[in-house]
């Protein structure tokens, strides 16, 4: 039932943003045309794109991606391009609920809260999901959230190799997914190796071309755009009007930082939440589908990282960041409140004091053998359910 009213809840807000969507739609659609090129039109296109059209920012995966829709009139690849974008940020959801409940087996935890824990979180993700896949159309964004979501599915699995590989689609799709590569740190430590050479190597797949094929490519990384006065980089002293050359790599770092240090306190579901706040407290602009990446954040570290029944962090994202848009006209006041919720924040994820996973502490990256794998009659949260009499015992759910 939960994934029926969230799917309710993603249609009513599609049909109401999609007739003035697609925003950022003809930068994909270009980007799309251009990679599929190859050596012929202007020569700005295939392996020269990023060097004659630094402004496309985004990565050659998404391009490739966007590229697909190109057969279709442009209203009609807009729309689809939509639809889909949209039905993802229902798959993430899912992804969500699934690695809560891998990460969670042999806790007794009750799965009906963990359902009413997605459900809550989810009326206040599906909302930013909708500006950036609808209203701005930004497929990078949206596919590399998406593929940060199958990484955090491949962790609680245990899965090095599609860790590494999904982390590595995200980065292709979207650079800025590089702050999430801490979750490789979140596998046990003797996986670090093929994970990170999976992650590797499929990066290099998809960005070494472009590098080997025109040198200019790396003016792309130099591209600059104004540091807006509702910034948080203005709060900070930092009155450039563009981009300054340090901030893109300083956001990296930061992020990067963040997240091993989540990791090495046991909190490997915050990286997300970090790697998004580093980039909203040091970026220039202030876009608002930036936040879906910071709601995607509190929707993991809600159904993941913590273990209340109300996520009320992905709430308090939607309404500080989201909600001050509308309610505070000011930019300097707005650039505080972004600046404040990176900071809090961040200090109540890697400093409050949360509940452990059963007695998962001190084995990092391991699962005990689950109690029960049904959500048959649900066990409180905490609770130590009963083991059946013989392995094999219970329900053919469990079996």
């Amino acid at each position: 039932m939960h994934l029926v009213l969230l799917t309710a809840w993603t249609v009513l807000w599609f049909a109401v943003v999609e007739p003035h969507g697609g925003f950022s739609w003809h930068y994909l659609r270009t980007g799309g045309e251009l990679i599929y090129q190859g050596s012929s039109g202007d020569g700005t296109g295939g392996l020269n794109l990023y060097a004659h059209h630094p402004e496309l920012q985004m990565g050659p995966v998404s391009f490739l991606t966007a590229g697909l829709f190109n057969p279709f009139p442009e209203a009609t690849g807009q729309f689809l391009a939509a639809a889909l974008m949209s039905a993802l940020g229902l798959v993430i959801l899912v992804l969500a609920g699934r690695s809560a409940a891998h990460h969670f087996l042999g806790t007794g935890t009750n799965h009906q809260r963990l359902r009413q824990r997605v459900l809550i979180a989810g009326l206040a993700f599906i909302p930013m999901w909708i500006e950036v896949a609808v209203r701005f159309g930004h497929l990078d964004d949206v596919l590399a959230l998406f593929f940060t979501a199958l990484a955090v599915r491949a962790v609680t699995r245990g899965n090095a190799a599609l860790t590494g590989a999904f982390l590595a689609l995200a980065m292709d799709s979207k650079p800025t997914a590089l702050a999430f590569v801490p979750l490789l740190l979140a596998l046990p430590r003797h996986q670090w190796l093929r994970a990170g050479l999976w992650c590797a190597g499929l990066v290099a797949a998809a960005w070494l071309p472009f590098f080997l094929g025109d040198a200019q490519t790396f003016a792309a990384a130099k591209f600059a755009i104004p540091n807006h006065p509702a910034s948080a980089l203005r709060w900070l002293g930092i009155d450039d009007p563009e981009t300054p050359g340090w901030d893109r790599p300083a956001q990296f770092a930061l992020g990067l930082l963040l997240g091993g240090i989540a990791v090495w306190r046991g909190r490997w579901a915050a990286v997300v939440l970090l790697g998004a706040n580093a980039r909203i407290v040091l970026d220039p602009s202030v876009y608002t589908y930036y936040t879906a990446s910071v709601l995607l954040g509190t929707l993991l570290w809600d159904v993941i990282g913590q273990r209340r029944l109300v996520p009320w962090w992905s709430w308090l994202a939607l309404l500080v960041l989201y909600g001050s848009v509308f309610a505070v006209p000011d930019d300097s006041a707005r650039g505080l409140i972004r600046l404040a919720f990176v900071a809090v924040s961040t200090a109540y994820v890697l400093l409050w004091p949360v509940r452990e996973r059963g007695d998962r502490g001190g084995r990092r990256g391991r699962r005990r053998p689950p109690a029960r794998t049904d959500e048959g009659p649900a066990v409180e949260a905490g609770a130590r359910p009963e083991p059946p009499a013989t392995p094999w015992a219970g329900p053919p759910a469990a079996r």
